[in-house]
């Protein structure tokens, strides 16, 4: 992080399968005057990182991120939520299915990575004994037939490979992408925050909320009071004369 002998700078990091591009482009349009350096880590090295200050903020799986460390005193919010999907050989009987269930999925092995990008506390049919260090050994191993993968559908993409497939698994735990930062807010955060919110760059976090919309009865009220105003009220308004005509006497 920035210090007061050490040029200004914004670090992010973002997880694999997560792609902060068009946010990152927006950025570098409206700070110039701040670079933005991205980190790409593991969800589970997130919020350490947050916590000692390697980075200002993450996009992360949340609550994925805060399950295997306590970044401190922080803030995050949710920015969308991400499909599951079961990983499998191309041959397998489960890519019968478009869309599968846990219940589909009982009889089947699993392999959980030690990055964990998926979460899940009811784990589906049986483990497989070794558990790969990555995501991406784990997907070589389904292609080798040792056992399936649950992952986040980022994720599949990410590793996509012509021998596999992947099937959306509609019950299963779902991960949240979200962004994880620390309290207090740093300006520079609260930057990248209305960057992601859609923000406009000349307006402010404290600018005053629209007006509520009216109501039919009082826009009713407000365009009587505005005639009355002008005198133009039903019954109360005077008709001028025609130009070169002379009222009669």
């Amino acid at each position: 992080m920035s210090t007061a002998d050490t040029p200004q700078r914004f670090r992010l990091a973002y997880v694999p399968g997560v792609t902060p591009a068009k946010w990152v482009r927006i950025w570098r349009d409206r700070r110039e005057d701040v670079p933005l350096e991205l980190v790409a880590l593991d969800v589970a090295a997130t919020a350490p990182a947050v916590a000692d200050g390697t980075v200002d903020m993450a996009i992360t799986r949340i609550p994925d991120a805060l399950a295997h460390t306590d970044p401190g005193p922080h803030h995050c919010i949710s920015l969308y939520e991400e499909t599951t999907v079961v990983v499998v050989p191309k041959d397998h009987v489960l890519t019968a299915g478009d869309e599968l269930t846990l219940d589909d999925l009982t009889d089947e092995h699993f392999l959980w990575p030690l990055d964990e990008p998926l979460v899940v506390s009811e784990r589906p049919g049986e483990s497989v004994d070794h558990r790969p260090e990555t995501t991406a050994d784990a997907i070589e191993l389904v292609a080798a037939g040792t056992g399936l993968l649950l992952v986040p559908q980022s994720l599949a993409r990410l590793h996509h490979r012509k021998d596999l497939v992947y099937r959306p698994v509609v019950d299963a735990a779902t991960s949240t992408v979200g962004l994880l930062w620390p309290d207090p807010t740093a300006a520079l955060a609260d930057d990248f925050i209305g960057i992601v919110r859609g923000r406009r760059a000349s307006s402010s976090r404290g600018e005053a909320e629209p007006a509520p919309k009216r109501s039919a009865k009082e826009k009713a009220a407000a365009k009587r009071a505005a005639r009355e105003a002008a005198g133009k009220v039903p019954g109360k308004s005077k008709r001028r004369p025609a130009p070169g005509r002379r009222r009669s006497r």
